[in-house]
Order: C-alpha cells, then sequence, then structure tokens
C-alpha cells in the first residue's frame, strides 16, 4: 500500500507538471502583450523567455522584461534587448562673412567712443581705448556677431 501510494504521488505530480503552460502559449501570451512594441522578438524554450530587439531607451527594456515576467508560466527572463544609439550631429559652426562683420561691426562701435575695430577672415580685433566697465558688453556685442575670433587689444581706462 505504502509503494502504490508513492507511485500514485510521483503520478499526480508528473501530470501535474504536464498541465502547465506550453512554451508556445507562453511565447504567443509574451508577443501579443508587446504587440504595441513594434521590432521585439519573444522565443520561449522550458519556461525561459528571451526577448531581443532595440528599444528606445532604458525604461522600454525594462517594461519588456516586466511584461514577460508577467506571463503565467514562465520562469525566467533573457533581456538581449538593446537600447537604441541615437548620434548627436552639432549644427555648423556659422561664421559670418567680412562683410557683413564690418557692417555690423561699424553699427556696434558707434555706442563706444574711442574704439576701433578691423575685420580680417572673419577675426575682430579691437583696438584703442575703453573704460573697464564698458569692457563686458562690447566684448558680448562682437561675439553676437558670430566671428571666428575677437582679439582684444584695447587699453582699459
Amino acid at each position: 500500500m505504502k509503494m502504490k501510494s508513492i507511485v500514485f504521488g510521483i503520478s499526480l505530480a508528473v501530470l501535474l507538471a504536464a498541465c502547465g503552460p506550453k512554451d508556445a502559449d507562453i511565447e504567443k501570451e509574451i508577443a501579443s502583450k508587446m504587440s504595441t512594441m513594434p521590432g521585439m522578438q519573444v522565443s520561449v524554450k522550458d519556461g525561459v523567455a528571451t526577448i531581443a530587439g532595440v528599444c528606445k531607451d532604458a525604461a522600454c527594456k525594462e517594461s519588456c522584461e516586466e511584461i514577460a515576467k508577467s506571463v503565467k508560466g514562465v520562469k525566467s527572463v533573457v533581456n538581449n534587448c538593446e537600447i537604441a544609439s541615437f548620434e548627436v550631429v552639432a549644427p555648423p559652426v556659422e561664421i559670418s562673412s567680412d562683410e557683413m562683420l564690418n557692417t555690423s561691426v561699424a553699427a556696434v562701435l558707434k555706442s563706444y567712443e574711442g574704439v576701433s575695430a578691423s575685420v580680417n577672415d572673419g577675426v575682430i580685433t579691437l583696438t584703442g581705448e575703453i573704460k573697464r566697465d564698458n569692457l563686458p558688453g562690447l566684448i558680448q556685442s562682437m561675439q553676437e556677431l558670430k566671428p571666428k575670433k575677437v582679439e582684444n587689444q584695447l587699453t582699459i581706462k
């Protein structure tokens, strides 16, 4: 009798294990839950779900893993998702032409008595005399004109 009970217990355990969700069913359920995330792939083998694809950010990658873990029958998740890398391209530096700079520099210098400037190959060279309090404003105004460089050869009074 004892032997029959042991055999019955083992048989029951095997039957219960066989009744668990099949890998194909688990895979279909995960795939349907991830249908809003294009480009994601999932495969399941022996209850281990493997997800792959390209995510836009870390939150997306984490969300995919959580979705897979939430499906009944998943024992563990292997997350092979990659996070897309975006190359940031800085806009080209805009340098004003000498002709435009000359016109703009002349307009700015009307407010600064005793200061003169020359423009050559995008470089503004400031000469003359200026009060210390006026220097930062002048330099800022010149930088806003987008030259290659501003050379300060001013004498501070």
